[in-house]
């Protein structure tokens, strides 16, 4: 670095600095890599000037000789749209002439050439290294055709002084003309085509975006826009329920009121202060389009991104709320946070304390969760697809109802694992639309007879949702319309059977009258009590709810005529023996019944493409049966 003294008009001495090439090399770097937004310049200075502001408070507690003492601790900009410039004052502890050389932008002070190699390393977008070398600062000259930075120390006799620079390679030093106050004065000229960041509109909406909740006073143009504060760094006993409420509506820009909050904070593995709202409505299933994070990142009350990608799993994209952690560089830009280690830590931590929190509230406010299942169960089942990590987690969370529950309430797989009949070792579940018709169907009925719990299930996913899950507690989970279930022995009386003789007949003859290509097999069972027949789902890859979810997205495969079933049938039920009677004396009308019992039963199951051809089918047995009595 070279100095030339030169005079100003008043005959002080100012000393012209060069940079050394290196530092020229970083400034290059950060006016035209390091930061694409433009506007985060005025985060960068209004954060420079709060940690100012801070350090001096902390001075004021320690050290008895102060310049100004009682200074009042703010933050203070103007703007001036016609000259195009823009002011940031603060009151805080102000610079030394050795302090503005090594401390202004810290670049020079903690290595030119280790920072560029490191960016040569690691590429300029790369967070660490700019919260290293501490860079933000030099983010003014991408809009700044000038820069005047006014200054004097908190230290009684300093000097008042001025720094300037274009950004080109050089910056002079020399005494302020004019008695400066204790703290930093930065006068921006800005480029031409950045005269709008000298308009106080636009200066109101870059503060209220990333600076709001900043500790000190900010004043724009002489008034205070930071009228609220960072809630969640405040201890929770001191926070009523309607404080929580109000900083939810302005927070979020909510107009709902939450079901509930997690407030709290964490020191390791991350220093971590989070308030997360779980809203009341979901606008998904208000047709609203996909939901958008609306969990802010922010580094010492600092906004560091709005809707940061990868702070929390996709299936939690209905959080709203603010994380705030002093472990991640405030000198970062918004573009480099969806690769940092640090967001993926914070990740973990934040999804594990949601999931426990959902897991309190299920236990001390039944109703609350309820509200929040009613509204959120989908991402509650989305997470346990996706997110293997927290999949056995997310699966105490599960509601259903059952077998067992009253109609309209539901449990959780804990109480169906504790209700469960000793020796059981899997747990059985039903999908349909609606309970009534599980409750109607033949799958149920064995279940019930032999008195074994099944979980109903009402929603697409949820067959998703089991087969990613496989097993709770150790205990598997298994659909009961499954063709290898064995439940012994039904205890009911169920009427004299066919002899095993005919039965055999009758299985080998429905086999080949209905046709290879619609049932894979034949045979009796135990299982059904009232039912004549049952359609069992040979298929363990795919289920019938995940078939007609793949037909209705066109998925290849799905879309083939009616699949092969197993086909059990009743050989106590009066109708199967009546068949096996009419085979013998009207064999064109006992297949005409086989072929009904297979639709009806196809139709149960819900795999019943093409219900077209039962009503011609049913024409014919019913004339024939007229026919008979005539």
């Amino acid at each position: 670095m070279t100095d030339n003294t030169v005079s100003n008009n008043a005959g002080a001495q100012a000393k012209t600095h060069s940079f050394q090439a290196e530092v020229r090399q970083v400034l290059d770097i950060v006016v035209h890599s390091l930061y694409k937004e433009r506007d985060i310049f005025v985060r960068e200075l209004v954060s420079n000037a709060s940690d100012a502001l801070e350090k001096m408070r902390h001075i004021q507690l320690t050290e008895k000789e102060i310049t100004q003492p009682d200074g009042v601790l703010e933050i203070s900009i103007t703007t001036d749209d016609t000259a195009g410039t823009l002011t940031i004052c603060d009151t805080g502890l102000g610079m030394s002439r050795e302090e503005l050389i090594q401390n202004i932008g810290t670049i020079a002070h903690s290595g030119t050439k280790a920072f560029l190699q490191a960016i040569k390393e690691s590429g300029p977008a790369n967070e660490t290294l700019i919260g290293q070398f501490g860079v933000g600062f030099f983010s003014v000259f991408m809009v700044a055709e000038q820069v005047d930075f006014y200054t004097r120390t908190w230290r009684p006799g300093g000097e008042s002084l001025h720094w300037s620079s274009q950004g080109l390679g050089t910056y002079t030093i020399e005494p302020a003309a004019a008695e400066e106050r204790r703290g930093a004065r930065i006068v921006i000229k800005l480029k031409p085509e950045y005269k709008e960041f000298a308009t106080a509109s636009r200066l109101q909406e870059i503060l209220l975006r990333y600076s709001k909740y900043v500790p000190a006073p900010l004043l724009l143009n002489g008034e205070k826009l930071n009228t609220v504060q960072a809630l969640w760094l405040k201890n929770k006993a001191e926070i009523t329920p309607e404080e929580y409420k109000e900083f939810y509506k302005f927070q979020c820009h909510a107009w709902d009121s939450p079901i509930d909050w997690l407030h709290f904070s964490a020191d390791a593995p991350l220093l971590i202060n989070a308030l997360l709202f779980f809203p009341e409505l979901n606008t998904e299933k208000t047709g609203f389009g996909r939901t958008e994070s609306a969990v802010s990142l922010h580094c010492r009350k600092v906004l560091i991104d709005e809707a940061p990608k990868g702070l929390f799993p996709e299936w939690l994209r209905f959080l709203k709320g603010v994380v705030d952690s002093a472990d991640l560089p405030l000198n970062i830009s918004r573009e480099t946070m969806q690769d940092s280690a640090l967001v993926q830590k914070l990740n973990r931590v934040l999804t594990k304390r949601v999931i426990k929190h959902l897991d309190d509230l299920a236990k001390r406010d039944v109703e609350s969760y309820e509200k929040f299942w009613n509204e959120f169960s989908l991402y509650i089942k989305e997470g346990i697809v996706t997110d293997h990590a927290n999949r056995d987690a997310l699966a105490s969370l599960l509601r259903y109802e059952s077998s067992a529950t009253e109609p309209g309430k539901r449990a959780f797989l804990d109480a169906y694992v504790d209700r469960m009949k000793p020796g059981q070792k899997e747990i059985y579940y039903l999908c349909a639309p609606n309970r009534s018709t599980l409750e109607n169907g033949p799958y149920l009925e064995a279940f019930k007879a032999r008195g074994i719990e099944v979980l109903f299930l009402y929603e697409s996913a949820d067959d998703f949702v089991m087969s990613h899950l496989e097993t709770f507690r150790e205990k598997k989970f298994v659909a009961a319309d499954q063709a290898d279930i064995d439940l012994g022995d039904s205890p009911e009386n169920e009427g004299e059977a066919l002899s095993e003789k005919r039965q055999k007949g009758l299985c080998g003859w429905l086999k080949d009258n209905l046709g290879e290509t619609k049932v894979s097999a034949v045979e009796t069972g135990k299982r059904l009590v009232g039912s004549p027949a049952v359609a069992l789902n040979a298929d363990k890859v795919m289920s019938a709810t995940m078939r007609r979810m793949m037909q209705a997205m066109g998925q290849g495969g799905a879309n083939d005529v009616t699949p092969r079933v197993k086909l059990e049938i009743n050989p106590r039920h009066k109708l199967i023996r009546q068949l096996d009677a009419l085979r013998d004396s009207d064999p064109v009308l006992a297949k005409l019944i086989a072929e009904q019992i297979l639709d009806n039963v196809l139709l149960a199951a819900g795999m019943l493409d093409n219900p077209r051809n039962m009503t011609a089918r049913i024409y014919e047995i019913l004339e024939n049966a007229a026919g008979k009595k005539d």
